[in-house]
């Protein structure tokens, strides 16, 4: 492995939760042995030495001196029953972080090796428990940011991708073993690439074709959008970004310019996350200072995937609104018609309803319409996106890149089967597009891409 030190079987020991304090910590060890080596450590050698796997012992964590440490309940795993397919044990103490390196300290001083990053799932790929699509999305699952984002990489990790990939695989290999019959065993050696039938590859590039396509939409779910909130002074966009997070997290004023700079934090529309930007009103000041959050509120705008512009329903449209409605025809914008509770709310011009496809009528002060403008946005990021594989799409960079190659070489074997290429070339197109597969899912495993994989995972996983 490059750059990491991955010795199979080797005794290695992690902290598995973040080091800070809280009611439990875990430190987690794995590799051949590790339950006898533990077992110098612990109160109740005998105990732990005797336990069967999947099952809890309780004991204290001794120091090299035999003064107890902490009070603790061990997890016994034993191979190939385990989440990495060797021995395993886990520490469960208490929380506080001298106690939990306390613990940490005492292993590596008996022989444990500091585990690298991603090992534990390196081990667990190597030793047959998970392929690397799954192996991905814990990952994923780590660092989702809305419960949608993380349940579709739960249906990753429960196999749906690799069940996904082993059907068109299957269908790759049926479709070879026919041409190698026909290859084999011609009834007319001269007419038969004139009659191959490629309604089989098609089938193939179809499912190929979906694939690559999905990994637009989970990397939205994955990474996110880009949202601003732009309008002039007091239109409630510090109202609306309040009511989106559902906290108050920006200053509401009725005074102009309260908002000089802009304020950002991650939201979910309707699951989508998004980096929401609350930014100044837009207006001509003197305020050297207010002014140069106008321009910077400009230049997000230019960056944003969704403008979400507001417009103050009492006050009504004003030439500006309109000017900066019309400059920004190259970014999806919702024109935001707030303060609809009021009283003195005007109705938006019939005259004027041509001036942009996405409206919504809503009272950020009050909560009324936010739930419809979520999804207005989730629709407009998701137009160009959507796909219908929700749970068995692609869940990385990498496999977009492979399964990629995989549809250039099926493209390219129908291209060959339709010309007069003898179909020998067909079949080095789809073996070809079988190892790009195998890259997917780890039956074939270049070395550059196991380090690719597991080297930004955390230590402890």
């Amino acid at each position: 492995m490059t750059n990491l030190g991955y010795i199979p079987e080797e005794p290695i020991a992690a902290i598995a939760t973040a080091l800070n304090p809280g009611a439990i910590g875990i430190v987690r060890t794995s590799g051949k042995g590790v339950i006898e080596l533990f077992a110098k450590c612990f109160s109740r050698p005998n105990a732990i030495l005797s336990a069967k796997g999947n099952t809890l012992v309780y004991g204290w964590i001794l120091d090299e001196n035999k003064n107890r440490i902490d009070e603790v309940m061990c997890g016994v795993y034993r191979a190939p029953k385990s989440f990495t397919g060797e021995d395993m044990v886990e520490v469960f103490c208490h929380g506080g972080v001298s106690v939990v390196n306390a613990v940490y300290q005492t292993l590596l001083k008996i022989g444990f090796r500091p585990a690298e990053r991603g090992e534990y799932t390196f081990r667990s790929y190597i030793n047959g428990k998970t392929d690397l699509t799954r192996a991905e999305a814990v990952r994923e699952i780590i660092e989702s940011k809305t419960g949608e984002a993380r349940s579709r990489a739960a249906g990753r990790l429960s196999g749906n991708l690799f069940d996904e990939m082993e059907k068109i695989k299957q269908k790759i290999i049926d479709t070879l073993a026919a041409i190698e019959v026909e290859i084999e065993y011609p009834e007319d050696e001269e007419n038969f690439s004139d009659s191959f039938d490629d309604s089989s590859l098609r089938e193939i590039r179809s499912s190929l074709f979906e694939l690559v396509k999905s990994w637009k939409c989970e990397k939205l779910y994955q990474d996110g959008a880009r949202v601003v909130l732009a309008g002039k002074t007091n239109a409630g966009k510090s109202s609306l970004f309040n009511a989106l997070l559902k906290e108050e997290r920006a200053i509401v004023s009725s005074i102009e310019g309260t908002t000089r700079d802009w304020l950002e934090s991650w939201v979910s529309f309707s699951g989508i996350p998004a980096r929401l930007f609350d930014t100044a009103g837009l207006r001509e000041t003197s305020d050297v200072i207010e002014a140069q959050g106008v321009v910077r509120t400009k230049d997000l705008a230019k960056e944003a995937d969704v403008i979400l512009y507001l417009v103050d329903s009492v006050e009504g449209l004003k030439k500006e609104d309109e000017d900066f409605i019309l400059s920004e025809k190259n970014i999806p914008l919702v024109l935001v018609w707030n303060k609809c509770d009021s009283p003195d709310s005007k109705s938006f011009p019939e005259e004027k309803k041509s001036l942009c496809t996405n409206f919504i009528s809503l009272s950020a002060k009050k909560g009324i319409g936010v739930g419809e403008l979520s999804e207005c946005v989730k629709k407009i990021l998701l137009s160009s996106t959507e796909s219908s594989l929700a749970s068995s799409g692609l869940g990385s960079q990498r496999q977009r890149d492979s399964v990629a190659e995989a549809l250039e070489r099926v493209d390219h074997a129908i291209e060959v089967a339709g010309s007069d290429y003898a179909l020998d070339a067909v079949v080095q197109d789809l073996e070809d597009a079988l190892d790009s597969l195998g890259e997917v899912t780890g039956s074939v495993t270049p070395e550059d891409i196991l380090s690719s994989v597991f080297a930004n995972f955390c230590v402890g996983k």
